[in-house]
């Protein structure tokens, strides 16, 4: 049985151009994107800032009419059983908001226990197994104002684990967070498999889609561009080789005529600290070697290495380099 349904679901916005902004245009900003999440699967909507994920995930925890398609949540339509949906579904966005500062961990789930209208009693018992479960057990009586941003998200999941939904999601939950906080929320939402809860995932982080994911969908500029599990998408560029140079400083004409290599079938640069990082997609890691050393001449390098592809190198490709 799939817990979640969805069928050529779409979402356009309108929007005013122009210097007086009297001229409207129409923004599709998801355009017909279906798939099925089976109950108790942990399924991945993966890509960039404005790809249509949130868009996507507003629409299905009811937020959002869709302009176009159908989606249903256990069964139940998401316009026609609204209603009926929310109950049973739990949702976080990524930030701070939602929670009162100045209240401690279990006095702000105990306000929320009583918005969902749930038994007392239920909620004495469930509140402490909540906090245990994200890893604030020993800072229950804190109040949230000294929280790090990562405990804060931690906070949040049991905030939308109180009435017990069968549906979550998490729409990039490690967005802004140091990498301590995001590795233990990471380790909190694999805890939340014991709960057989069935999860819809929304990151730009594709490592973390890889750790996480049983499957994954691809999105970009509002369409699914692949869809299968992490391992079989990477698959897709199992005849790459992916070169990494260290570099201090590449002229913006040198990087453009790397790209221009026949050897190079994509290339990017990332900076790390004090240093870049050129990344360069072939599928001839043993000629295009050389060939790049020879066009970085002059320049001060670091380490040179090849590595296998990744989720991210799959996705690079998936979306044209872009």
């Amino acid at each position: 049985m799939s817990a979640i349904e969805v069928s050529n679901l779409q979402r356009d916005f309108q929007t005013t151009i122009g210097v007086f902004k009297r001229k409207k245009k129409t923004v599709k900003a998801v355009q017909g994107i279906s798939f099925d999440i089976a109950d108790g699967e942990l399924f991945g909507l993966l890509g960039p800032n404005g790809a249509g994920k949130t868009t996507s995930v507003k629409m299905l925890t009811t937020l959002l009419i869709p302009t176009g398609g159908t989606a249903r949540i256990l069964g139940l339509d998401i316009i026609k059983d609204a209603d009926q949906v929310r109950p049973r579904i739990g949702f976080i966005f990524g930030g701070e908001r939602g929670l009162y500062w100045r209240l401690n961990a279990t006095d702000n789930l105990r306000y929320f226990a009583s918005l969902y209208y749930i038994d007392p009693a239920v909620s004495k018992k469930r509140i402490p197994y909540l906090l245990e479960m994200v890893g604030l057990k020993d800072r229950a009586d804190e109040k949230v104002e000294g929280y790090s941003r990562g405990m804060r998200q931690r906070l949040h999941i049991a905030r939308a684990l109180l009435h017990d939904p069968e549906v979550l999601f998490l729409d990039e939950p490690t967005m802004g967070l140091d990498p301590v906080g995001a590795r233990e929320l990471r380790q909190t939402v694999r805890n939340l498999q014991s709960e057989k809860k069935t999860i819809l995932l929304t990151t730009h982080y594709m490592f973390e889609a890889d750790a996480l994911c049983q499957r994954v969908a691809v999105i970009n500029k509002g369409e699914i561009v692949a869809m299968d599990t992490p391992a079989k998408i990477k698959d897709t560029v199992n005849d790459l080789s992916v070169v990494e140079i260290e570099v201090f400083g590449i002229p913006p004409e040198t990087f453009e005529k790397i790209k221009t290599l026949s050897v190079v079938e994509s290339a990017s640069v990332e900076d790390r600290d004090q240093r870049q990082l050129l990344l360069v997609h072939t599928s001839k890691s043993a000629e295009a070697i050389p060939l790049l050393i020879a066009e970085l001449q002059g320049l001060k390098m670091g380490k040179v290495t090849a590595r296998e592809p990744t989720l991210e190198d799959a996705y690079v490709r998936l979306v044209g380099g872009e």
